[in-house]
């Protein structure tokens, strides 16, 4: 690495499990890129629900991962690993990672980074890599969506939810939402949703069925777990597929097997964390080649709610579990 570098920095690295107050900011070495990696000053760094989930000790990292929370960043390469070529040194870059995010800098798989489209600000890419790696890779990839798809999505107003709004838009997909208010399913409806639900006035699945003319979704995405599995699989069409990504009502659940094999439907599960890096750099090149170009144009727009100093990261996790935010959360080092 260059001798201009610094050899620590700031970073939020919890030494225990707890709540947002253990995410204090401490020193720790600049780490170094490998081979095949880059080393990324960080300007901005997404704020995710599975970053709360590590917090409290329930997110398990993959082996290898750095305990430096952030699963997203955006910044400047400032030094390349053996074998980089197609990323250049001074290149504005946003990148998914395995950990190390909340830092002043970060090592990314080259393959994992994306080029920040012109014009887009530090702290509106930085909140792009996890929720579009995760609803391409999940919606697209595994589930299979195409043009015509009805999806049913839980969390309209998330990060994933309105980045799966967003692409559902993009490549004609049908989307219904549900959400925890009205005013959230005012915001999803503006946003582009089909449809949006609010889940407490009463059973989902009926309208969704009512909404579908009885015909049900063809995919459902489901973060929620729990007793909402049983009720996802009401809502789909025959043949249709249901994929879990997280569990925030619980990982366990009772499942009528007759309507699974009567409706010939599909149960499948992800996690993108601890998928491999060459897998990872197909999602991104996928996003590079259909979806980049359209942030360029101004199809779509980053959907940044707020952003919090990173000395202010309890701050921001407080907002994330309050769930008042309507998009990306992002902590600014720069």
């Amino acid at each position: 690495m260059s001798d201009s570098l610094p050899t620590v920095m700031r970073a939020i690295d919890p030494a225990k499990p707890g709540g947002p107050d253990v995410l204090a900011v401490v020193e720790r070495p600049v780490p170094s890129p490998g081979p095949g990696e880059v080393l990324i000053q960080v300007h901005a760094a997404g704020v995710n629900r599975p970053d709360v989930l590590q917090r409290m000790g329930l997110y398990p990292m993959p082996p290898g991962a750095p305990t430096i929370m952030g699963l997203e960043a955006a910044g400047e390469v400032v030094a390349l690993g053996e074998g980089v070529t197609d990323v250049r040194l001074g290149d504005p870059a946003t990148a998914l990672v395995s950990g190390g995010a909340y830092a002043d800098y970060v090592v990314a798989p080259a393959g994992q980074c994306l080029p920040i489209p012109p014009g887009m600000r530090f702290t509106e890419a930085a909140g792009l890599p996890e929720t579009y790696f995760t609803v391409w890779s999940n919606l697209f990839d595994q589930a299979g969506g195409k043009a015509g798809d009805v999806v049913l999505l839980h969390g309209g107003t998330s990060g994933i939810g309105v980045t799966a709004i967003d692409l559902c838009r993009l490549f004609g997909l049908q989307i219904i939402v549900t959400c925890g208010s009205d005013a959230k399913c005012l915001s999803s409806s503006g946003l582009g949703a089909t449809h949006a639900i609010n889940y407490r006035d009463g059973d989902f699945a009926a309208e969704v069925r009512e909404l579908t003319g009885g015909r049900g979704v063809d995919i459902v995405i489901d973060m929620v777990g729990g007793d909402y599995v049983p009720r996802n699989l009401v809502c789909l069409a025959e043949g249709g597929r249901h994929v879990s990504i997280a569990f925030q009502q619980g990982a366990r659940t009772e499942l009528d097997l007759g309507l699974l094999m009567r409706r010939r439907l599909v149960l499948m599960g992800s996690m993108l964390r601890p998928r491999p890096v060459a897998y990872k750099a197909q999602v991104a090149a996928a996003l590079r080649d259909k979806v980049w170009p359209a942030f360029a144009d101004g199809t779509l727009t980053p959907r940044l709610d707020r952003v919090f100093p990173l000395h202010e990261a309890p701050a921001a996790h407080r907002y994330m579990e309050s769930g008042g935010h309507v998009g990306k959360i992002v902590l600014a080092l720069r």
